[in-house]
């Protein structure tokens, strides 16, 4: 049985996704954190292409090549309100660049041998094995891969990986696990904070109302066995049929909940949007709808609406907007977002000569709407 926020407890089957979304419990925790991060969000593209060159970029070049619809106001007025990480240069046409500060935090990443580690255990948790390439490009930030990670990562570990061409989707490719199950001992991160077999730990955001009805239908759920994200599932019995009883319907959403837990613990930040999640959704055998398993369990999960993505996180790895226990790429992060909030506070005039507006236009008050992400 699916738990539910208590006001949804007997109404869901007559809710819309929509409404489901809408009617969650706010925390306002997650909620700054995700909009302190929507112009990192916005600008990734765009930062991953100046990183990859050497030199500076025309910005009639990068026009061509990325549809700059940063701003509402303008592309030039988004670059100029994050001058601490962008660095425009006259003569016309002008140029841009990194600063060093903002190249320093962005070149933090994983090592390769780390990197391995990370695929790896995320193909153990597929029940074929392997995933589709593209799925994997879609998450390789959150899952601090090298952007080359094709070439320094997959073509390094031959005895662990190999690329083969995906013959439901002519030029793609699947990325397959080449070691075998046997010299595997991989232990889900949820073993660490159990403190009892098959039960989750739980964090309910502040002012969460927990009825008795609610309180009892979570502890039936957390006593639920269920099998772990590595254990092989016979997925032709387990879900092949439309026609489940309801404990085994149970079980599979456990299930779920366990491979979403993993797979949280295996990106940098302990989140990831729904959409990228869902690229997965297939090949982790997972048979019930992703974003109602994130809703229907606000003690394990929290999903944010915010900057027209719906953002998944895991609660305990967060305490009070931080993550519990952080890394280099995440503190890095962490630093850069900062950076990009500083906007142009103590700048002056700076890049005042690139042919922009005033820096009383450009610190103006913005909103999370003026914010555009770029479409690639």
């Amino acid at each position: 049985m699916t738990l539910l926020p208590a006001r949804l407890l007997h109404a869901r089957g007559k809710t819309t996704a929509a409404q489901h979304v809408a009617a969650r419990h706010l925390d306002h925790t997650f909620e700054k954190l995700v909009a302190s991060s929507l112009p990192l969000v916005a600008a990734s593209p765009l930062l991953d292409a100046l990183r990859a060159s050497p030199e500076p970029l025309a910005l009639p070049d990068l026009a061509r090549r990325l549809p700059l619809r940063l701003h509402r106001r303008g592309p030039l007025h988004f670059l100029r309100l994050f001058a601490r990480v962008f660095d425009l240069r006259p003569p016309l046409p002008l140029s841009l660049s990194l600063t060093p500060p903002a190249a320093s935090l962005l070149a933090v990443a994983s090592s390769p041998d780390a990197a391995a580690r990370t695929l790896h255990r995320l193909l153990a948790m597929s029940a074929s094995r392997s995933v589709p390439l593209r799925a994997v490009f879609r998450v390789w930030r959150e899952l601090a891969l090298p952007d080359d990670f094709e070439d320094s990562v997959v073509a390094q570990h031959p005895h662990l990986f190999r690329l083969a061409p995906n013959p439901a989707e002519p030029r793609t490719h699947v990325l397959h696990l080449v070691a075998g199950p046997a010299s595997e001992e991989f232990t889900p991160v949820v073993d660490k904070t159990r403190t009892e077999k098959y039960a989750f730990k739980l964090q309910f955001p502040p002012g969460f109302r927990l009825t008795k009805e609610y309180r009892k239908k979570v502890k039936e759920w957390q006593l639920l066995p269920y099998a772990g994200p590595y254990e092989v599932v016979d997925h032709k019995v387990a879900g092949g049929s439309k026609r489940v009883s309801k404990m085994a319907r149970r079980k599979m959403e456990k299930r779920a909940v366990g491979i979403a837990h993993e797979f949280l613990s295996l990106t940098v930040e302990k989140m990831v949007e729904v959409e990228k999640f869902s690229q997965f959704r297939k090949w982790f055998g997972i048979e019930v709808n992703v974003r109602d398993v994130f809703l229907d369990h606000p003690g394990i999960f929290y999903l944010s609406a915010k900057g027209k993505r719906h953002t998944v996180f895991l609660r305990e790895a967060y305490d009070r907007g931080k993550l519990v226990e952080p890394n280099d790429v995440s503190e890095a992060r962490r630093k850069l977002v900062d950076l990009m909030l500083l906007r142009r506070h103590g700048l002056g005039n700076a890049n005042s000569n690139a042919n922009m507006s005033s820096s009383d236009n450009a610190n103006a008050k913005e909103s999370d709407n003026d914010l555009q992400e770029i479409e690639v």
